[in-house]
């Protein structure tokens, strides 16, 4: 779906929530293949069984990539992506966890050479099935102004 937002129409507080999404023993294994990330705890069940966290745990750029891909539900064609400040792995996400992201318009600036753009912060909440925060960041967006500053 098309949304068209300007700068002028972000207003910050504004919160939305995605569906959840069951992470998979098969998004470990494509996940390492794409990565060449094939650390123990993540791909051998019988070396994390010894370990103190007991299982094996997602990558932590796996659950960074599910949790902000059930963001990606509207397009704007007035913003794109200006990076990711921030990051952390909070828990860790096991095989059978659910995870669902909550964001949050948090900020909102000039642009410190663009006049023709302001950069909007979405502060990012990846959660587990339990409402545990594993993972949050902030999402950096460039986006046109309706009116240039003068």
């Amino acid at each position: 779906m098309i949304v068209e937002q300007y700068f002028e129409d972000y207003e910050i507080g504004t919160e939305r929530t995605s569906f959840g999404r069951t992470i998979t023993e098969t998004d470990f294994v494509v996940h390492a293949g794409h990565t060449g990330d094939f650390f123990p705890h993540h791909m051998d069940a019988e070396w994390c069984a010894t370990q103190d966290f007991g299982q094996r745990i997602a990558h932590g750029t796996l659950v960074f990539s599910v949790g902000i891909g059930l963001t990606a539900t509207t397009i704007n064609p007035h913003a794109m992506s200006y990076g990711y400040d921030r990051l952390r792995f909070i828990r860790p996400v096991h095989i059978g966890d659910t995870i669902k992201t909550v964001t949050r318009i948090a900020d909102k600036r000039d642009h410190p050479k663009r006049t023709t753009h302001g950069v909007v912060t979405e502060a990012v909440d990846i959660r587990n099935q339990r409402g545990e925060t594993v993972l949050a960041c902030e999402h950096l967006y460039l986006v046109l102004r309706r009116e240039p500053l003068a």
